[in-house]
C-alpha cells in the first residue's frame, strides 16, 4: 500500500471505525463527553483520529475495508453523540499489534484527563508487555521515574479503592496513607471508610495511618517520635517510595519498599556514597533464591498469583 495513507487526512464514516482493543481508558465522563459533542456540533472534529486500515473477507466473498481506531476514542464517541457521520482521520499502515498498543497507551497518557487508575494500568501494560523500565516509561510520557513508580503502587490497593479513585470519591493523595497499610487490610478498610464517608483530608488520613502503624508495630514503650516521623517523610521524599523506621532499644531498622529489581537498583543509586559492597549484596540477592522472573508477585484477595503483577517486597534492611 502506498505511503500516501500515512501522510494524508481522509474523511471516514464513523460507523466504519471499530473500537480500539488496546484502549487503556476505562472510564468516560458522560458530562465532559456531552460538552465535547456540543463543541463538535459547532466546530467539527478539529484534531484527526488515528486509525489503521484493515481488509476483512465478506461472507458472500470479496473484501471489505474497515478501520481500527488507534487514538481518539473520546472524539469518536463525541462525534457519534453529536450525530456526525464522517470524521477526519490519519490512516497508519505497517503497524504491528504491539506498535498499536504502544501508540494507544502513549496517546492517552499524554492527555491530562486520564484518571489515575487508568494511567497506572497503562503504565503496568508498558512495563509488563513491552518490558519498559520505569525510567523508560517516564521518558515516553515526560514525567519523572518517581511519578511512574508511585502511580504503579496504586495498583496494590483493593479494587473497591480503585473504583472510588476513578469516580473521584477519594483523591490521588489519599492513596498514600492507604498504601501505608497495604499489609493490614482491616485497618486499611477502616481508614478508607473514614475518607469515603467522613471526607477526612489527606493529612488526617496520614496521621491515622501512622498512628496505626506505630500502635501495631512498635513496642508500647516506644511512643510515636515526631523526629522519626519527620525522618521517614524525608527518606520517602528522597527515595520516592515508602520508608519505615523501626526503633529498638539499641539502634533500629530502616525498611524500604520497592516494586521490582529495577526499582531497587534505582533506589540504590539515590543513596549517597553507595558502596560497591551494597551493590554486590544486591547482585547476590538477585542471583540467589530470587530472580527478576521469580520474585514474589502481588496476589489478589484469594491469595492466587496473577501473571504479570507488580512485585511487592517489603522489609529490606539497609
Amino acid at each position: 500500500m502506498s505511503n500516501l495513507y500515512s501522510n494524508s487526512i481522509f474523511w471516514i464514516e464513523t460507523e466504519r471505525v471499530k473500537p480500539n482493543p488496546f484502549q487503556p481508558r476505562r472510564e468516560f465522563d458522560n458530562e465532559k463527553l456531552s460538552d465535547l459533542a456540543e463543541s463538535i456540533r459547532q466546530y467539527g472534529v478539529l484534531q484527526p483520529l488515528v486509525v489503521s486500515r484493515i481488509e476483512v473477507e465478506r461472507e458472500g466473498g470479496g473484501l471489505a475495508v474497515e478501520y481500527e481506531l488507534i487514538a481518539g476514542e473520546r472524539r469518536l464517541r463525541a462525534a457519534k453523540l453529536a450525530g456526525i457521520t464522517q470524521v477526519p482521520a490519519v490512516i497508519r499502515t505497517g503497524d504491528t499489534e504491539m506498535m498499536k498498543l504502544e501508540l494507544a497507551i502513549i496517546e492517552n497518557l499524554q492527555r491530562e484527563d486520564l484518571n489515575v487508575v487508568d494511567r497506572a494500568r497503562a503504565f503496568e501494560r508498558l512495563y509488563n508487555e513491552f518490558k519498559f523500565t520505569h525510567g523508560e516509561i517516564a521518558k515516553k510520557v515526560g514525567k519523572s521515574r518517581e511519578y511512574v513508580t508511585n502511580s504503579l503502587r496504586i495498583l496494590l490497593l483493593p479494587e473497591e479503592m480503585h473504583t472510588a479513585l476513578s469516580q473521584g470519591k477519594i483523591t490521588d493523595g489519599h492513596t498514600r496513607p492507604l498504601l501505608m497499610l497495604k499489609d493490614r487490610p482491616e485497618e486499611q478498610s477502616v481508614i478508607f471508610k473514614e475518607i469515603l464517608f467522613k471526607k477526612i483530608t489527606v493529612r488526617e488520613a496520614e496521621r491515622m495511618a501512622r498512628k496505626i502503624a506505630y500502635d501495631r508495630v512498635r513496642k508500647k514503650e516506644f511512643l510515636p517520635d515526631p523526629e522519626l516521623t519527620e525522618l521517614e517523610e524525608k527518606f520517602e521524599e528522597k527515595l520516592g517510595t515508602r520508608v519505615q523506621i523501626d526503633r529498638r532499644e539499641l539502634g533500629g531498622q530502616l525498611k524500604i519498599d520497592f516494586l521490582s529489581v529495577e526499582d531497587l537498583r534505582e533506589i540504590l543509586t539515590r543513596l549517597p556514597n553507595t558502596s560497591s559492597r551494597a551493590e554486590e549484596a544486591l547482585e547476590k540477592y538477585i542471583a540467589g533464591n530470587h530472580t527478576e522472573e521469580t520474585l514474589p508477585a502481588v496476589t489478589n484477595d484469594k491469595k492466587e498469583e496473577k501473571p504479570g503483577d507488580l512485585y511487592n517486597i517489603s522489609g529490606w534492611s539497609i
